[in-house]
C-alpha cells in the first residue's frame, strides 16, 4: 500500500496584501463592466428605443444628474466642497480622456464632412459616449460620498449580529454554519451589485432609491453572518 499524501481541500487563506488587492480588482472590474454596460444600453437605446432623441437623451440625463447634485449635495463627511470637487473632476476627465487624446478634435473633423449619413450616426453615438462617460464619473463620485453610509450599515450589522450571537450562545439557541457561509459569500456581491445597477441605469434616478436599500440589505447580510455562526469564534 503506497503512502499517498492527503491533499488539503481547503483553499489557502489570503494574506493582508492579497485581500485588499482582490477587493481592488473586484471594484475595478465592477466599474469597467458598469461603464461598458451603460454604453451598450445607451447605444441600443439610440438604435431601438429613442432614435428621435439620439445623443440628446444622454445629454439630458447628465444635466438632470448634475442639477440633482447641485441642489442636494451641499456638504459631505469626506470633503468640504463636494460641488467644487465634482466640477474639477469632470473638467479633468474631459481634458484627459477627450481633449488630450485628440478625440474631440477628431470628432470636430468628422462633423465637418458633409453629405454622408454614416457620419451623422457615428457622431450621434460618439456624443452619447461622451455624455455617458461623464455621467458615469458623476455617479462614481456620488458612490464615493455614500461610502460612510455603507460603513455605518456594516458597523450596525456587526453590532447587531454579535448581540444576537451572545443571546443565542447563553440561551443554547440554534447555530447554522450553512447560513453563515451563504451570508458571508453574499456580502461583497450585494455591495458590488448596487454599484453595477446604479452606474448602469439608462435614466436619471435619485441615488437614495438605489443606495439606501442596498446599504440596508448589506447591513442585514452582515448581521446574519455574525449572528448565526458558531458559539465560539
Amino acid at each position: 500500500m503506497s503512502d499517498t499524501p492527503v491533499q488539503n481541500s481547503n483553499p489557502p487563506k489570503k494574506g493582508l496584501i492579497a485581500t485588499p488587492l482582490s477587493w481592488l480588482g473586484k471594484a475595478s472590474a465592477a466599474l469597467i463592466g458598469s461603464l461598458f454596460f451603460s454604453l451598450m444600453v445607451e447605444w441600443l437605446g439610440i438604435a431601438f428605443l429613442w432614435p428621435e432623441q439620439g445623443a440628446e437623451h444622454s445629454h439630458l440625463m447628465m444635466n438632470e444628474e448634475l442639477s440633482w447634485f447641485a441642489e442636494n449635495v451641499t456638504h459631505s463627511l469626506l470633503m468640504a466642497d463636494p460641488a467644487g470637487k465634482l466640477e474639477i473632476i469632470l473638467h479633468r476627465t474631459w481634458q484627459w480622456i477627450f481633449v488630450d487624446t485628440g478625440f474631440i478634435p477628431w470628432l470636430e473633423q468628422l462633423r465637418s464632412k458633409p453629405g454622408n449619413e454614416w457620419v451623422y450616426w457615428i457622431d450621434t453615438y460618439l456624443q452619447a459616449s461622451v455624455y455617458i462617460t461623464l455621467t458615469f464619473v458623476l455617479r462614481v463620485f456620488i458612490l464615493l460620498l455614500t461610502a460612510p453610509l455603507f460603513l455605518l450599515a456594516v458597523l450596525v450589522g456587526i453590532v447587531d449580529g454579535l448581540v444576537r450571537r451572545d443571546i443565542r450562545r447563553f440561551g443554547c439557541g440554534y447555530e447554522s454554519g450553512f447560513i453563515y457561509h451563504h451570508a458571508k459569500r453574499s456580502v461583497m456581491p450585494v455591495f458590488f451589485l448596487a454599484w453595477v445597477i446604479y452606474l448602469s441605469l439608462p435614466f436619471s434616478v435619485n441615488p437614495c432609491f438605489v443606495l439606501l436599500p442596498a446599504a440596508l440589505f448589506c447591513g442585514l447580510t452582515v448581521s446574519i453572518m455574525f449572528g448565526l455562526f458558531k458559539k465560539y469564534m
